[in-house]
């Protein structure tokens, strides 16, 4: 049987270097690993923060720019939201508290993507989600 070990997000962005300072910034990340083409083009940066791990290249004709959603689950939204802010994020959602047991908002990086911001509040069922969820909608 296969065994799966990491899952990691691959961002593709124009400018991988302000990419990964502005992450470096923003979330205190440490940049693990750092690979350039001659050109000088970064082909893989591995960027950790805690336990998040996440790649940055520079985009090129094989791989375009794509934006993403991210889901990054703290132990403080509210510092983490301001530190990105303070980085030059784009506020979408401001940070809220929310039925479904968490306290988060959603943010737009310089680069496109966008990272949903989260802390957990309380510890749910699955069945209470869906029932706090369905109820939100219904309101």
């Amino acid at each position: 049987m296969t065994t799966y070990e990491q899952l990691h997000p691959r961002l593709v962005v124009r400018g991988a270097d302000k990419a990964i300072a502005f992450y470096r910034r923003a979330f205190g990340a440490e940049l693990v690993e750092h690979y350039t083409a001659p050109d000088g083009t970064v082909v893989h940066a591995l960027l950790r923060a805690g336990a998040a791990v996440w790649a940055v290249k520079d985009a090129d004709e094989y791989d375009p720019p794509t934006p993403t959603i991210q889901a990054l689950y703290v132990s403080d939204a509210d510092a983490v939201g301001a530190a990105m802010e303070a980085a030059g994020a784009t506020v979408r959602f401001p940070i809220a508290d929310h039925p479904y047991g968490e306290r988060g908002g959603r943010f737009t990086d310089p680069f496109g993507h966008q990272w949903m911001v989260s802390q957990r509040t309380e510890d749910l069922t699955p069945e209470e989600v869906r029932e706090r969820t369905r109820t939100m909608f219904e309101s």
